[in-house]
C-alpha cells in the first residue's frame, strides 16, 4: 500500500488529481448533511499573539492568507530561478511566453467587461479569468505524457509562472484595500533587510524564513494582501546560475510537495465549497458566471493564440521546437483552467462570504471545467497529427 501511495506522488498528474478530488469533496460537503460542519470547520476561530501583535481570523483567511503564502513563496523562488537560469534566461526563450502570457490576461479581462455590461456590482471581478491553474493544466498535460513535444510543457510552464507574476502584480495594484502607513513602512525596511542578506551572500535559510515572517504580519496589518510577503520573500532567497545546490533549490525541493499536496488541496476544499440547491443552467448562462465562463474557455485561449500568432508573424519570437500550432491550440485551451488563482482573485474582489463569490466560484468551475475537457480533446488529437506526421516523414 505504501508503495502505490509512493508511485502515485510520483506521477506527474498527481497533484492536479489531488486538486480535481479536494474540490470535489468541497461541493459534495457543501451540498450534503455535512455542509454545516463544513462550513464550522472553515469558521474555527484562530488567534496568533505576541505581546501587542494580534492576529485574530477564522481558519478559511488563516489558509487564503497564511499557508497561499508559502505556495506565493513557491511562485516568487520558480520566477527567480526561471529568470536566472531556466525558460526564461534568455531573450529567445522568454518572448513567446511572455507575449503568450500578456495576451492571456488582457483579452480574457477586455470579454469579462463586455459581458459583463451595466452590472457595475460585478466589475471588480475582471482579473478573475486572467489567471491559469499550473497544477491543474500540468496535471491534463501529464495525462498526454510521452505523446506530445517536451518543449510544449517548458512553455506552459513558463507561460503559467508569467501569468502567476501578472497575477501578483494585479493583487498588489488593483486588490489592496486601505493602506496603514506605519506597517507598511515596516514592510518596507524588511523587506530591504531581506535583499541587504541576499547581497551580502547570506547562504543560510534561517536568518530569511526569519525576518520572512516579520514581513508577512506586516503586510497583513498594512492592507496589501498578506501573499505579497512571500513572492518578496521568494526573490530574496539566494540562487547563483548553473549551481545544483542553492539556498533557493534547498527550500523549493523541501517546500514543493507541502505546497502541492496540502496546501492548494487545502485551498481548493476551503473554497469550492458551493452550494448548489437553487442554482439553475439559467445561472450559468447570465451575468457573473457566464462572464467568468466565457473569460476563461473562450477569452485566455483566443488571447493566447492571438498573441503568438501576432510575435510570430512579426518575428519577435519562433515556435518551440516540435510544437506546431496544433498543439498550441490545444494549449492554449488549457490555459483556460484558472480554478486556484481565479478563486483566490474571486475571494479577494467580493469576499469569501458574499453572494457575488459564490456565483464567481460557478463561473470558475464551469470554465475550468470547459478548458480542461476540451483541452485534453484537442491536446489528444494533436498528438495523433504529430505522431502520423512523423510516421509519414520517417516512411517518405
Amino acid at each position: 500500500m505504501v508503495y502505490l501511495v509512493k508511485r502515485f506522488l510520483q506521477m506527474e498528474a498527481a497533484s492536479g488529481i489531488i486538486l480535481f478530488v479536494s474540490a470535489l469533496a468541497a461541493l459534495l460537503c457543501a451540498n450534503s448533511s455535512w455542509s454545516e460542519i463544513y462550513h464550522s470547520f472553515l469558521s474555527i476561530p484562530i488567534r496568533v499573539q505576541v505581546s501587542s501583535l494580534d492576529v485574530h481570523k477564522p481558519l478559511l483567511l488563516w489558509i487564503n492568507d497564511g499557508l497561499m503564502a508559502i505556495f506565493f513563496l513557491l511562485v516568487g523562488m520558480e520566477i527567480k530561478r526561471e529568470m536566472l537560469d531556466g525558460a526564461l534566461s534568455t531573450v529567445r526563450q522568454a518572448s513567446l511566453p511572455l507575449i503568450a502570457a500578456v495576451g492571456g490576461m488582457v483579452v480574457p479581462a477586455i470579454l469579462f467587461v463586455v459581458v459583463i455590461g451595466d452590472h457595475s456590482q460585478f466589475m471588480s471581478g475582471w482579473a478573475i479569468p486572467m489567471a491559469t491553474d499550473i497544477a491543474f493544466a500540468l496535471g491534463v498535460l501529464a495525462l498526454l505524457s510521452g505523446r506530445l513535444p517536451f518543449s510544449l510543457k517548458i512553455f506552459l510552464l513558463a507561460l503559467a509562472i508569467i501569468d502567476d507574476l501578472g497575477a501578483v502584480l494585479v493583487i498588489a495594484l488593483f486588490y489592496t484595500a486601505k493602506l496603514h502607513t506605519l506597517p507598511l513602512l515596516i514592510a518596507a525596511g524588511l523587506s530591504l533587510l531581506l535583499f541587504i542578506l541576499n547581497r551580502c551572500r547570506v547562504m543560510r535559510l534561517t536568518p530569511y524564513l526569519l525576518v520572512g515572517t516579520l514581513l508577512w504580519f506586516a503586510v497583513l496589518k498594512s492592507g496589501i494582501h498578506a501573499t505579497i510577503a512571500g513572492v518578496v520573500l521568494g526573490l530574496a532567497i539566494p540562487h547563483i546560475r548553473n549551481m545544483t545546490t542553492t539556498p533557493l533549490l534547498q527550500l523549493e525541493h523541501q517546500l514543493h510537495p507541502w505546497s502541492s499536496y496540502f496546501i492548494l488541496p487545502l485551498f481548493a476544499f476551503a473554497n469550492a465549497g458551493l452550494p448548489l440547491s437553487g442554482l439553475s443552467w439559467q445561472d450559468l448562462g447570465s451575468g457573473l458566471p457566464l462572464a467568468i465562463t466565457l473569460g476563461l474557455f473562450l477569452g485566455k485561449p483566443f488571447g493566447v493564440l492571438l498573441a503568438c500568432w501576432l510575435a510570430i508573424k512579426s518575428r519577435l519570437a519562433v515556435l518551440p521546437d516540435g510544437v506546431s500550432w496544433f498543439h498550441l491550440g490545444g494549449l492554449s485551451v488549457l490555459c483556460g483552467i484558472g480554478f486556484t488563482m481565479s478563486m483566490f482573485i474571486g475571494g479577494l474582489a467580493f469576499g469569501t462570504s458574499s453572494d457575488a463569490f459564490a456565483a464567481s466560484r460557478l463561473g470558475i468551475l464551469s470554465g475550468s471545467f470547459f478548458a480542461a475537457v476540451f483541452g485534453y480533446f484537442l491536446l489528444s488529437r494533436s498528438s495523433h497529427v504529430h505522431h502520423s506526421q512523423e510516421s509519414e516523414h520517417v516512411s517518405s
